[in-house]
């Protein structure tokens, strides 16, 4: 993927001024035209590019892009996924994660593709959503993120994918704030007894500490 430094920004100046780093085709892994499901590295690369579809999906909400102008859509769309569900946090209505559907007419029967993916994104400095991120990162140095009602809606979008749709191949991803919620969820359905080896497949980046200890309600 291109380093901030080696993208250029082409925007229309009639457009909001976005970020290069928003912008799919000034800094998205354009090489990869034909995903390899096993391959560990495409695998990574693919879930990094759809928490990276949370973050301008938010950007484009607080920069009223709409339709032709949004930029989120192209970080998914590359990889054959469709937005399922925008998860948008009930304090500020903020989008925090998203649920990704893989359209499987165009898998050719790759079995390693993930059926649904559920993405979240870490702290976002811009906008009106950082007083509530940073909200949400006080609650992880103090090990309350699982009472946090983020959490919760983020929990309830995973049992639901799982209950509706079976738990094999379902991906959780995120970032920063967003990797300490998709290990939760894991952590949780893997109590259950509904988590195995094919599924819930965690990716995650950056993610920080938790106690194991303390996440219980």
């Amino acid at each position: 993927m291109a380093s901030e430094s080696e993208c250029k920004s082409t925007a229309d100046p009639s457009a909001p001024i976005a970020s290069d780093r928003e912008n799919f085709d000034l800094c998205g892994p354009l090489h990869l035209t034909t995903v390899d499901w096993k391959d560990p590295i495409h695998r990574r690369s693919v879930a990094a590019c759809l928490v990276q579809s949370v973050y301008v999906l938010e950007r484009d909400r607080q920069e009223k892009r709409e339709g032709s102008q949004a930029l989120a859509p192209r970080w998914w769309r590359s990889f054959d996924f469709q937005l399922h569900t925008q998860l948008n946090d009930d304090a500020d209505s903020c989008v925090f994660g998203a649920i990704y559907q893989f359209n499987s007419t165009n898998s050719d029967g790759n079995d390693s593709a993930p059926r649904y993916v559920i993405a979240f994104r870490g702290t976002i400095t811009k906008g009106d959503a950082f007083t509530r991120d940073l909200e949400l990162d006080i609650h992880i140095v103090r090990n309350g993120l699982h009472q946090t009602s983020r959490f919760e809606i983020g929990m309830q979008a995973v049992r639901h994918i799982v209950a509706t749709y079976g738990s094999s191949n379902v991906w959780l991803t995120g970032h920063s704030l967003g990797a300490a919620m998709a290990l939760l969820a894991g952590k949780n359905m893997a109590k259950t007894g509904v988590s195995s080896r094919r599924s819930c497949l965690i990716h995650r980046s950056s993610q920080p500490r938790l106690r194991a200890s303390r996440t219980k309600k």
